[in-house]
């Protein structure tokens, strides 16, 4: 197994689980209901005869001792341990409490003897802690405390005692338990990270032994072929390179080459130059045109659908002219060809028949922009679709 297989095996085994730390703690406190069970019982075999109601007792004991039998397995974690396992708890709890001041005997009472459940009370408490943490630990106790004091002898200081012992020992036991399980949640995102990071230069190297190579090969024979020449061997060779500067930024945890475009202003004019050839002319100003890359990006798109549209529709000998006007307030583009054109109704005709090409590659976009497309054809005349942006209020120019 390689090490980032073992990182990513323990990162998932934490992450699944979440238990290693809380694991240990949950079986302690099982195992304490059960000495404590024990505790009980001893106490009360060793003194019954003193109790006014003895049976009572007895009746009570042996339903503790049921429930705790049957609980054991529920305070294995705390999916078993639900809420209502621990509503129960509480319940016995302080019905033992409620029922010691009624089964026992006054001077016993006052003389500080304890309640039926005893120390069994604390394994709730630590059932409550381990399930939500210390907030819950403390409203454990407090009920208990409330019940003690109630039903069982009045704010005494022994009463008093058990209770700021209860509180502080379910409270502490809950915060520590809330730390672990903070850490282990620590621990399962730097396992992730380091992880990934393994598998990014695993990839890398991948990479680098081959697509790298492969694109650099491309770029340079494309460069070669088209030299002097331009077309198709120019663009692959262009595309190529684009994909490994992406690739090497990908590889180096950088941004994008997109990414990093994202983050300046784009002059329109550079977007526009690819779409021109023997047919479509450009004129724009001479200084740069420039828009928020994601505008410019759109404006561009919904421009080269609007010449695609002339090659496809216009004719073989069909030409286009696309000016760029740059306003203070807004950029304005208008390609115009001397096609055949169209008649009215037409575009709704297109719309319903299901070829949303101008509604969505063109109006769509400039919809999202803010901006408005209008197209106008006559039929023999051409058509001219005029494309507006407007300008953030506090756009770069």
């Amino acid at each position: 197994m390689t090490d980032g297989s073992r990182t990513g095996a323990v990162g998932g085994a934490v992450a699944a689980g979440g238990m290693s730390v809380e694991l240990p703690l949950w079986r302690a406190i099982s195992f304490f209901r059960v000495l404590a069970l024990g505790y009980a019982l001893l106490r009360f075999l060793n003194s019954y005869l003193e109790f006014l109601h003895p049976v009572a007792g007895w009746i009570y004991l042996g339903a503790l001792t049921l429930w705790t039998l049957a609980s054991t397995r529920a305070f294995a974690g705390p999916q078993r341990c639900t809420w209502y396992v621990l509503g129960t708890d509480l319940t016995l709890v302080v019905t033992g409490i409620v029922m010691s001041g009624l089964t026992d005997s006054p001077a016993r009472i006052s003389h500080g003897a304890p309640t039926l459940p005893t120390i069994w009370a604390a394994g709730t408490v630590l059932g409550f802690a381990g399930k939500g943490g210390w907030r819950w630990a403390a409203a454990a106790g407090s009920v208990i405390g409330v019940a003690n004091i109630l039903g069982h002898g009045g704010p005494t200081g022994d009463n008093i005692h058990n209770i700021v012992l209860l509180m502080v020992t379910g409270c502490a036991i809950g915060y520590v338990i809330e730390l672990a399980r903070a850490s282990e949640a620590t621990l399962t995102r730097a396992l992730q990270v380091e992880a990934a990071t393994r598998e990014r230069e695993r990839l890398s190297r991948d990479i680098h032994d081959g697509v790298l190579q492969v694109l650099a090969l491309v770029q340079r024979r494309g460069g070669e072929q088209g030299e002097g020449r331009g077309g198709d061997f120019a663009e692959l060779g262009r595309l190529a390179g684009e994909q490994e500067r992406a690739l090497r930024a990908l590889m180096s945890g950088g941004p994008l080459p997109a990414q990093r475009a994202a983050l300046e202003p784009q002059d329109l004019r550079t977007l526009l130059g690819p779409y021109t050839d023997e047919r479509i002319t450009l004129s724009a100003p001479g200084t740069p045109v420039l828009l928020p890359a994601p505008a410019a990006g759109e404006l561009a798109a919904a421009v080269g659908a609007a010449v695609d549209n002339v090659r496809k529709h216009a004719g073989a000998g069909a030409r286009a002219w696309i000016l760029v006007e740059d306003e203070p307030e807004a950029v304005t583009v208008s390609i115009r060809d001397d096609g055949p054109g169209f008649v009215p109704g037409r575009l709704g005709e297109a719309e319903q028949a299901g070829r949303l090409g101008v509604s969505q590659s063109i109006r769509g976009r400039l919809l999202d922009l803010g901006g408005t497309a209008e197209l106008y054809s006559v039929p023999g005349e051409g058509v001219e679709v005029e494309l507006r942006v407007p300008r953030p209020e506090e756009g770069p120019r």
